[in-house]
Parts: structure tokens; sequence; C-alpha cells
């Protein structure tokens, strides 16, 4: 099993298999549906790496954002490359957060205005 990290934290990877059919056609397994919250009829995004790892995201999300792609692939490459430099967050940093965010009510659906944009 491959093993994934953010901010420091050991996150455990959810694994799936399925099998090409005859005509090169395979069902996306459940785990990974509910993973990436797929739809029928969604689209499916495949990002191939020189070391021949494939990521597969949902179409849309990567469509979004042109810049995010690249930016998480260039973040997964560093850490890769050097695990050393990962650190846990500090705890007095999650608490400050939360105080300044306190009462804040956001919608992340919510379309910019276009003075944000």
């Amino acid at each position: 099993m491959q093993l994934h990290y953010h901010s420091g934290i050991m996150l455990t990877a959810l694994e799936a298999e399925s099998t090409l059919t005859d005509r090169y056609q395979t069902t996306v397994p459940n785990t990974v549906r509910r993973a990436l919250r797929l739809g029928k009829r969604d689209r499916l995004h495949y990002a191939i790496r020189p070391t021949g790892e494939v990521i597969l995201t949902r179409a849309d999300a990567v469509e979004d954002d042109p810049a995010l792609g690249p930016f998480l692939d260039l973040l997964a490459r560093d850490i890769a490359a050097h695990p050393e430099r990962l650190q846990r967050v500090d705890m007095s940093l999650v608490q400050r957060g939360r105080e300044l965010t306190a009462g804040v009510k956001f919608d992340l659906d919510a379309p910019l205005a276009p003075e944000d944009e």
C-alpha cells in the first residue's frame, strides 16, 4: 500500500482495481466514484506523470482552475523528492485560524464577485 502525506500527517491511501474488457473499457470502482464524487455522465481527467503514475480527477475540477493541476503536480513531486521537509502544522496556528474565522459564513459554491475574480 502506498501512503500519502498532507501537512506532515500520514494519510492512508484508498486503493481499488478494475479490469479492462476486450474493448479496453472498465468500470470505475465504487471507492473511486465516491472519493471523486462522480455521477453518471461525469467526465474524467487523466494526468500521466513521467514515472508512469496516472492521476485521475473529475474533468470539471481540472477545468475550473488551470493553474491548480500543475501546482498540485509540482507539490506532489517536491514532497516525493524531499519528504524530510514536511512539518506538522502547529496546533496554535490551527487554533488562531479558528478564532479568526469564528462566526464567518461563506458559501464555497457561490460565484465570486467580478472585483474578486
